[in-house]
């Protein structure tokens, strides 16, 4: 996961004229959560939430909220693009306009949307633009897609006290991306829980030490 993009192309959003045409057929992924077992596929439980997290490398990112008590199960993919069912070396290309995401199913009832995003804010650096330190390319740019308004308004608020926290700590503007609506397209299943398959592999999170006020 250590694609050095030295084109400035690797930092330019596509448009979808230019962009990669993608494929009909889904990539396929294993049924279940490595890790937890739960059905990574929907339909999920009824009354349960899904957001999508864009933080660097797609990796580290999904063992981070795995974890969280509510969490019912994670995915990796791509989303925020153009490029319908992109595949891993599509999406490096620069050529998909999708960011690495996390899929993040929640009960809302253990655990809120608000509480997760101060994970996302901490976990990395919201202010790298087109990038996670090594990590170069609109593929690692900072987002989060919601799917509600009321989810909207939780992510908007959000983000206005973290750029105030990081305001206070003398750090630069918040680059990252807020959407509803945005389509997800699993990852190839070798990246799916990856470092519980891998536990010695790539981690790229690496906040900025400033805390999320919820």
């Amino acid at each position: 996961m250590f694609e050095r993009f030295l084109g400035s192309d690797k930092n330019k959003m596509p448009d979808s004229k230019n962009a990669l045409p993608g494929r009909n057929q889904p990539i396929k992924v294993s049924p279940r959560h490595m890790v937890n077992g739960h059905p990574v596929l929907p339909p999920f439980p009824e009354g349960f939430e899904t957001v999508l997290l864009a933080m660097g490398c797609f990796w580290g990112a999904e063992r981070l909220f795995w974890k969280i008590p509510g969490v019912y199960v994670t995915s990796v993919g791509y989303a925020g693009g153009h490029t319908v069912n992109p595949t891993y070396q599509e999406t490096c290309s620069g050529k998909t306009g999708h960011a690495e995401v996390v899929q993040v199913v929640f009960d809302p009832d253990q655990v809120s949307l608000d509480e997760l995003l101060k994970v996302f804010w901490e976990a990395h650096d919201p202010t790298q633009g087109m990038r996670q330190g090594n990590d170069i390319g609109t593929q690692y740019r900072s987002a989060i897609y919601v799917n509600s308004e009321e989810q909207l308004e939780v992510a908007e608020a959000s983000k206005k006290r973290f750029w105030e926290a990081l305001k206070a700590g003398n750090l630069g503007e918040i680059t990252t991306e807020i959407k509803l609506d945005v389509p997800f397209y699993y990852a190839e299943d070798y990246h799916q829980q990856y470092l519980q398959k891998n536990p010695g592999g790539y981690c790229g999170l690496k906040g900025t030490g400033i805390s999320c006020p919820v």
